[in-house]
């Protein structure tokens, strides 16, 4: 009989995708995914980004080591890097993965003799994740990540290939090219080379377009000032969404400074400004922080009017959590929860004004759409502008993409005959 294996990931993209690739390692050499039945080995991927990441970390390792009971249970990802000692020490857990290189190590542990360059499968989803590199050098003063992912490390260009290959061939339509800081791809190569021999993100992304087949490739967050003319040229083919992450974070100079983060207001909608003179419509997605330690109604109000004037069609809206350990939790003036809350409201409601903008704007513009759902006779999907999209008649083919034409839009999303 086959040994059982449950998965259980908290976090990121790449967290995600790197669960995939201890899973797939294990099912190589006869392990089965255990659903309802107890399991014999619990993998968990732990996030740290917040206190409640680890909270809830935690809590899914007592909650498996309880109906697992005889379960081991291995835990890597953020929290085990950081934390190792306080992970060990929680019920069942036998082994702690400190740093995720080791986890081509951990795999030939458990017997694994072909360790596998990355993965086939992602799951039933419609979409696969690629983790294309690892680590970040970045300082921000708000993020941990930096102090448990310091080493960065681009994948090597020919098992990006041949994954992506695999996963197209067993019927991904859309890829997300994913890491901890995606526009550093190829940095940790470049340092010992001339300029002119470097390697980018937009090298793997013109090689990963030459690929046959129906598919699409979509970027996770990346930099505002990695968006470059080169890699705005790359996005341009059909086979590249026109959507891209923008971390802003603040739309204050003096509260960006007070993040470290690496750019002015100026220079971020500038980057905005190229993107919509280079690409047709591009969705720009964020991440805003609200209530930083001092922010003022001022520097609040100045990121309203950097938002609007970016017109994201969407936003993630954190209220900033104090991370222990990195310099924005002793920073002075913290803001009370109650202004946080008041202003992630106002946020919130700026963003579906420009949300149902945006999606008004693609009203009578062919959308490529992968279709994902089905529910109430309705078949729902997602462009490659990033806009839900329901099809109103249904009987599209789940998992496959197609290009419908809009009639209606809603700060919901869009609508198609």
């Amino acid at each position: 009989m086959s040994l059982k294996l449950k998965t259980v990931t908290l976090g990121c993209k790449v967290n995600q995708y790197e669960t995939e690739f201890v899973r797939e390692g294990l099912v190589q050499i006869g392990y089965r995914d255990a659903a309802d039945d107890p399991a014999d080995l619990c993998v968990v991927n732990t996030c740290t980004v917040t206190h409640e990441g680890d909270a809830k970390s935690r809590q899914v390792i007592r909650r498996l080591s309880r109906d697992n009971p005889d379960a081991k249970i291995v835990v890597m990802g953020c929290y085990a890097t950081r934390a190792p000692e306080e992970v060990r020490g929680l019920p069942g857990v036998v082994e702690v993965v400190e740093d995720k290189r080791e986890l081509p190590d951990l795999l030939g542990r458990f017997g694994v003799v072909d360790v596998p360059t990355g993965i086939s499968q992602f799951g039933d989803r419609h979409r696969a994740y690629i983790k294309v590199q690892d680590g970040c050098l970045l300082r921000c003063s708000y993020c941990i990540i930096p102090h448990v992912r310091p080493e960065l490390t681009s994948r090597p260009l020919p098992h990006i290939l041949d994954e992506a290959r695999r996963l197209i061939d067993n019927g991904y339509r859309e890829l997300v090219l994913t890491g901890i800081h995606l526009g550093h791809y190829g940095v940790d190569w470049n340092w010992n080379r001339p300029k002119r021999d470097w390697i980018r993100l937009s090298n793997l992304l013109r090689e990963l377009i030459q690929l046959p087949g129906d598919f699409r490739i979509r970027l996770s967050s990346i930099e505002a000032t990695e968006v470059t003319h080169e890699l705005i040229d790359v996005m341009s083919s059909d086979k590249v969404c026109p959507h891209v992450h923008l971390c802003l974070q603040s739309g204050s100079d003096s509260v960006l400074r007070r993040m470290r983060r690496r750019w002015s207001v100026k220079t971020f909608l500038g980057r905005c400004e190229l993107l919509r003179r280079m690409l047709d419509r591009p969705a720009i997605t964020t991440d805003v922080i609200v209530g930083f330690p001092g922010e003022t109604d001022e520097e609040f109000a100045e990121t309203l009017a950097t938002v609007n004037a970016a017109g994201f069609s969407k936003i993630h809206i954190f209220p900033f959590s104090a991370r222990r350990g990195t310099p924005a939790a002793e920073m002075p003036q913290q803001i009370e929860k109650s202004v946080k809350s008041e202003r992630g409201k106002q946020l919130a409601e700026l963003e579906a004004r420009l949300r149902g903008d945006y999606f008004a704007s693609l009203v009578g513009v062919p959308q490529q759409v992968l279709w994902e759902t089905e529910r109430d006779g309705a078949t729902r999907g997602t462009s490659s502008r990033y806009a839900p999209v329901e099809l109103a008649s249904g009987g599209a083919e789940l998992g496959e993409l197609q290009v419908v034409v809009p009639t209606r839009a809603s700060a919901e999303g869009l609508t198609a005959p």
